[in-house]
């Protein structure tokens, strides 16, 4: 899926967005494909469709141009961030290892520990921004090594190069999450991972109004076990989804250079006001990462930590004063957001695994949208001052 020869093979992003994957157009001359509502079709077809669990021409449309933008031989979309996930899963068995690092989405933690445990498959967790740490990868040889970067909700960025060139030396496969940073923003597979994960519901759709995944790659094998969980699984999304997706990707460029440029200009007013405890994101200098932040990433991307000094009540009474940041859990959507991960994202981690990894209760997210840059910062101030 690399190339299409209807586009330049030079292409950038921003025009491959928009150019790859039209395909069935040509019976009308449409110029945006059409939405292929039906559940089964017609055998003998000339695209090799049989029932839509098993492919549609909006889901191939959508794979074709994620695994572009994503540098991809393969991509295959699935119901949701979740189903993603699981369809990776479905092809460990019992007795296989994850590895995985310390500080990932509530959901992937549930998922793994009261689903795939009872499987028979052990998870262990690390701590994997520290490389004192990468020898647990040689110890444990792992059938998967499962990162995200920036990491959810902490934002940490983890060296995908050197893990996975650790991990490949013992067999390992390495899993990617690239949903904070986006497709544009960061290529895993050319960072050494085998998989780059994506919930499309975020930054590649960025409307908040479809749920999508995608599992990204360059190996024929994983392809296979994609599409096979696809369709075994019942993983499928919807047509209408995915064909609401392949609109919202055609602006993801534009869009993240204005989450980026807002983030940064929020983290940099909030780290310079008084009283606040500790401020967030890639691409400030405080940020513990952020030499290796500026050389994996192309921009900080849209997602802000900050904890003010308050307790629970406090930071969700700050929250309530917020009107321009709806709380709300997702994220990457045109509008902000403001989430508080204790009580909400990672509300299902065991309170002290939750500690341990760093996720406090005064820590609050946001998810900065598009709007004026200056009207959220009011809004912040305004809510502080409360």
């Amino acid at each position: 899926m690399k190339n299409d020869p209807t586009v330049p093979a030079e292409a950038r992003f921003e025009t491959r967005a928009i150019h790859i994957g039209q395909e069935y157009r040509s019976e009308t001359g449409a110029v945006i494909p059409p939405i292929y509502m039906t559940s089964t079709f017609e055998t003998g077809n000339p695209g090799g469709f049989d029932y839509t669990r098993s492919g549609n021409p909006n889901y191939r449309n959508l794979q074709h141009t994620l695994a572009s933008l994503e540098n991809a031989k393969h991509a295959t979309v699935f119901a949701s961030g979740v189903s993603a996930i699981t369809a990776i899963a479905f092809g460990l068995k019992s007795g296989d290892t994850i590895l995985s690092e310390l500080n990932i989405y509530g959901c992937t933690y549930r998922l793994f520990e009261r689903v795939l445990r009872k499987f028979g498959v052990d998870i262990q967790y690390v701590d994997l921004s520290d490389p004192a740490n990468y020898r647990v990868i040689t110890e444990l040889k792992p059938a998967l090594v499962w990162l995200e970067s920036p990491t959810n909700p902490l934002l940490k960025i983890l060296d995908i190069q050197a893990i996975s060139d650790v991990a490949h030396a013992v067999g390992s496969a390495v899993v990617m999450d690239n949903t904070f940073a986006s497709s544009l923003l960061q290529r895993p597979l050319d960072l050494g991972a085998d998989l780059s994960l994506l919930s499309t519901t975020k930054y590649s759709n960025g409307h908040s109004d479809a749920l999508g995944g995608a599992v990204c790659s360059n190996c024929d094998e994983w392809q296979e076990k994609m599409i096979f969980a696809q369709k075994a699984l019942g993983l499928q999304p919807s047509p209408f989804d995915t064909w609401l997706t392949s609109r919202g990707v055609k602006t993801e460029a534009i869009r993240m250079e204005r989450h980026c440029a807002n983030a940064l200009e929020l983290a940099t007013r909030l780290e310079a006001q008084v009283g606040v405890k500790s401020v967030r994101y890639p691409f400030l200098a405080s940020h513990p990462q952020y030499d290796l932040a500026r050389k994996q990433m192309s921009g900080g991307s849209g997602m802000l930590l900050a904890d003010f000094g308050h307790s629970q009540e406090g930071a969700l009474a700050f929250i309530r004063r917020l009107r321009l940041f709806t709380q709300a859990e997702s994220l990457g959507g045109i509008e902000s957001l403001v989430c508080h991960p204790a009580t909400m994202t990672h509300a299902s981690i065991p309170r002290d695994v939750r500690e341990s990894a760093g996720v406090t209760d005064g820590l609050i997210r946001f998810s900065v949208g598009i709007e004026h840059v200056d009207d959220l910062w009011s809004d912040i101030e305004s809510a502080l001052q409360a």
